[in-house]
């Protein structure tokens, strides 16, 4: 595995993709530690619960949201809290 800075990484975005693209998997390191890992996607590797129609997730988001309660009543009393910190 190659090792790339964050630095050679942003001045050189294309040519680390086209390695990718070629099978090679790349680690960013931030001052010298590993903080990510680029590689080839790979379809499988998806959960099929990331990849869904919009109407589909929205209405998840909707029923969670129905499940909780606000913690103000309204929007003045949201922004007065917010103000105090």
């Amino acid at each position: 595995m190659e090792f790339i800075t964050v630095k050679e990484l942003r001045e050189k975005t294309k040519a680390v993709l086209q390695k990718v693209r070629s099978g090679k998997q790349i680690i960013v390191t931030y001052r010298g530690k590993p903080i990510a890992i680029v590689s080839p996607f790979k379809t499988e590797d998806l959960d099929k619960k990331q990849l869904r129609p919009f109407e589909e997730a929205w209405a998840d988001i909707e029923a969670t949201l129905d499940k909780t309660s606000p913690q103000f009543l309204d929007w003045k009393e949201a922004i007065k809290h917010s103000r105090r910190k």
